[in-house]
């Protein structure tokens, strides 16, 4: 709950700032812009939420520990959640501070806004679902049979993986929606390939996030022989480690790419086709670092 805590409030504090912001540029459009804030607000809320739903159930339930693993895997799970909120929390506050701009500019267009806010900022949240479905796996599986050596490290690695995983690809996504938002505003006519565009760019931000999702599951799920030596464990938990933080930068970086698609798009829509795959090949080539990663983790899991 502590680390989950994080990111929710600094995507609230910033979407407060830019509605203050707004307010004092256009004090007419103040009752739509206050409602803007707090429904932006609340869905940044939602990410610390989950983390605060696995914080009472960690606290709460009577759990049966018959083996270390299992000890292993309820820490794991607090990791997994605590983690995989910050991105999705930051990310949610962008598009939220940008739509409350855009009705200082254009108060006509508030409806409209809103509904880019929600659309842009509710996809910002998935990176923080898969953190919580891991956790969900990690709490109410039976590792009773699993070896302790290196099934504690299994599961560590597994919270890591897509905890770390999550924060690149909900802060990413959030950089596309704020884009959007602030593309619509700038130029009303161009809400359709925006949109459109915006939701391509923040399905292909999540990608690192998903490969995050699949080292966690291959990790939790895949069967490792009982061992006394260091080594198998160190390489589990280092292929979680590896696969979670080489999955920030790409998240981030394929976010920012896509932002700029966006932003070339509402000036000037004329050109969709030519910008939209200068955005996809630019992203490529950001998520290639986050397939090293995973390369590097599945070395790790399967030869190492």
């Amino acid at each position: 709950m502590g680390v989950g805590a994080i990111g929710a409030a600094i995507g609230e504090g910033y979407t407060a700032a830019e509605a203050n912001l707004a307010i004092s540029r256009n004090t007419k459009s103040a009752g739509d812009i206050f409602k803007s804030m707090l429904i932006g607000q609340a869905i940044a809320e939602s990410a610390s939420i989950f983390a605060l739903v696995i914080a009472m159930i960690l606290l709460f339930t009577k759990f049966s520990a018959t083996s270390y693993v299992t000890v292993c895997a309820i820490f794991a799970a607090g990791l997994s959640m605590g983690f995989g909120a910050i991105g999705s929390g930051i990310g949610a506050g962008f598009p939220a501070g940008a739509a409350c701009t855009g009705m200082s500019r254009q108060p006509a267009l508030s409806g409209k806004l809103t509904t880019n806010m929600l659309i842009g900022s509710a996809v910002c949240q998935t990176p923080s679902i898969f953190a919580l479905v891991v956790s969900f796996i990690l709490i109410f599986t039976d590792f009773s049979g699993y070896p302790v050596s290196p099934g504690c490290a299994a599961v560590l690695g597994a919270g890591l993986a897509i905890g770390l995983g999550a924060i690149g690809s909900g802060i990413g996504g959030g950089v596309v929606a704020e884009s959007s938002c602030n593309g619509i505003a700038r130029q009303p006519l161009t809400i359709t390939p925006v949109t459109n565009v915006m939701l391509l760019g923040q399905a292909i931000a999540q990608t690192p996030a998903i490969l995050g999702l699949l080292i966690s599951f291959i990790l939790i799920y895949k069967g490792f022989p009982a061992t006394d030596s260091i080594a198998p464990s160190m390489a589990l938990l280092g292929a979680g480690i590896c696969m979670g933080v080489g999955a920030i930068g790409p998240g981030i970086g394929e976010g920012i790419a896509s932002s700029g698609g966006v932003k070339a798009i509402a000036r000037n829509q004329e050109v969709v086709g030519v910008i939209t795959r200068s955005m996809l090949v630019g992203m490529a080539v950001a998520e290639s670092t986050a397939i090293y990663s995973m390369v590097i983790a599945l070395v790790m899991i399967f030869v190492a």
